[in-house]
């Protein structure tokens, strides 16, 4: 059995992020099943999960829903920079953001579980110089986020998770 790298595996999480702004509800509850999937393995594991993400770093982001007001907890590829963890909008290259993102610009204290840890942070969108440094310094690690770029014309945004607690 060939093992796939974290590049590929990022795309398949990409590519899950994509099904669900294009997809029919059916297909949302199947990406909503998977998502608590590695939720859970997650959990269990103290932040290691196998299969598809065994080689993708990873996090567990809680937002409160813009419009819901519920909590709503998805895994995120990340990366860091200094003390701040990185997380890019990406979906997939998809024309629009992601639903965690609203959240954050709604509210933007959220909570993060990375490894065994938990936490609460704040999340900043970056912009301009930093913005890009921070895009780039990511897509040289996982390239599938130029990728992303290419397939989209929105400007893809990028987040900056900082702790609080």
């Amino acid at each position: 059995m060939r093992r796939r790298s974290w590049k590929q595996h990022l795309s398949l999480l990409s590519l899950t992020a994509l099904l669900l702004w294009a997809a029919a509800p059916a297909a949302a509850q199947e990406l909503n099943d998977l998502n608590q999937q590695v939720i859970s393995e997650f959990r269990a594991n103290q932040g290691k999960v196998g299969g598809r993400y065994a080689n993708v770093p990873l996090l567990l982001l809680t937002t409160t829903g813009a419009k819901s007001g519920r909590a709503l907890t998805r895994p995120l590829a990340c990366t860091t920079d200094g003390d701040r963890i990185v997380v890019i909008a990406s979906f997939g290259g998809g024309p629009k953001n992601p639903p965690w993102y609203h959240n954050l610009i709604a509210n933007p204290v959220a909570t993060v579980e990375l490894g065994s840890e938990r936490f609460r942070v704040r999340a900043a969108v970056t912009s301009g110089e930093e913005r890009q440094r921070l895009f780039d310094r990511q897509a040289k690690q996982m390239p599938n986020f130029a990728e992303y770029q290419k397939k989209t014309t929105r400007q893809i945004p990028v987040i900056v998770l900082t702790r609080i607690d």
